[in-house]
């Protein structure tokens, strides 16, 4: 038998047959010593080939073969450097939920969420939540924002889950495609995603005002069917992104803005920091790149805060 994989727990699995039915499965040990250094060699996403045998009362499915995935996304501990952890696979395209405060989602943040989704083609939305919470001054903060981004060539949301506005624009971006939300803790993915299908009612959790930040509500991810045709999966809180396995010289091909200058650099293998003739500083020095976004840039190629990393991967 063939499914998708919609939950795990770590060590059972909750897989959607192709005829429709959900099984409780467990892995072959042999998984677990096959060169893949994760936690969980099996993610929410993935297709995986199982057969059925009884335990007891109960059937439980045996998971024998995991299919080729088109892609993955992963979150790596710095503190447990040699361990990752798989949180989804075969991504159709990524949902970021931004909030201006309350908490802060900065611009390190959504950038190295961008590049991770650039490196592997998948397409990233932007959603601004909590629209309906903010001042003027704020509001025009968030503009600003959406205008930067925009410019770049990313699609921008502005919306507010708590409200209902603009939901429907998301809606129509994900039928019949299976997309990822994430986010910081507290953003209102729960809140969001229950708003566009009532009948899931997800955990949702209130911001701390002594630390001004969400509490974590999702403890691992899941896969949902909606009722217009679509799949979500709804993850843990990320609080931070980094890169894995990716070279200096390619960060700035993820930066579509800058990868589009590279080939006016005098140097081929221009890092865009301190070199002669660079089109990218030139640029910089004429405002027609975002310095947050350079910023980011160069965090990304220095190794800096990469407290928590998160990749994507798409397969060979």
């Amino acid at each position: 038998m063939q499914g998708i994989v919609y939950k795990s727990t770590g060590s059972w699995y909750t897989v959607k047959s192709e005829e429709g039915d959900f099984y409780n499965c467990r892995i072959k040990g042999k998984f677990r010593i096959k060169g893949i250094k994760s936690t969980n060699p099996i993610a929410v996403g993935d297709l995986v080939t199982f057969s059925l045998e009884k335990n007891g009362d109960e059937e439980v499915g045996i998971i024998s073969e995991i299919k080729d995935r088109k892609n993955y996304i992963i979150r790596k501990s710095v503190n447990l450097s040699k361990q990752t952890h798989i949180i989804a696979a075969n991504l159709d395209q990524v949902f970021l939920l931004v909030t201006l405060n309350n908490p802060v989602t900065y611009t390190s943040f959504i950038d190295r969420f961008l590049v991770t989704a650039e490196a592997y083609a998948i397409p990233a939305i932007l959603l601004f939540n909590k629209s309906d919470t903010y001042s003027k001054e704020e509001k025009e903060e968030v503009s600003s924002l959406v205008k930067l981004y925009r410019k770049i060539g990313y699609q921008c949301i502005e919306l507010s889950a708590k409200k209902g506005e603009n939901v429907q624009e998301v809606k129509t971006l994900m039928k019949d495609k299976i997309s990822m939300f994430s986010g910081n803790s507290g953003v209102g993915k729960s809140t969001l995603v229950n708003v566009i299908e009532k009948n899931l009612m997800l955990k949702t959790a209130e911001i701390s005002e002594q630390h001004l930040q969400g509490q974590h509500t999702t403890t691992f991810a899941e896969m949902y069917d909606l009722s217009f045709g679509a799949k979500i999966i709804d993850t843990p809180g990320i609080r931070g992104f980094g890169i894995v396995d990716m070279e200096n010289d390619e960060i700035g091909d993820y930066f579509p803005e800058l990868f589009a200058l590279k080939g006016f650099c005098k140097f081929n293998d221009c890092l865009h920091v301190d070199e002669p003739k660079c089109a990218v500083k030139e640029a910089l020095d004429n405002d027609k790149i975002a310095w947050s976004r350079y910023r980011s840039y160069l965090q990304m190629i220095l190794g800096e805060d990469e407290n928590y990393r998160v990749d994507i991967y798409k397969s060979d």
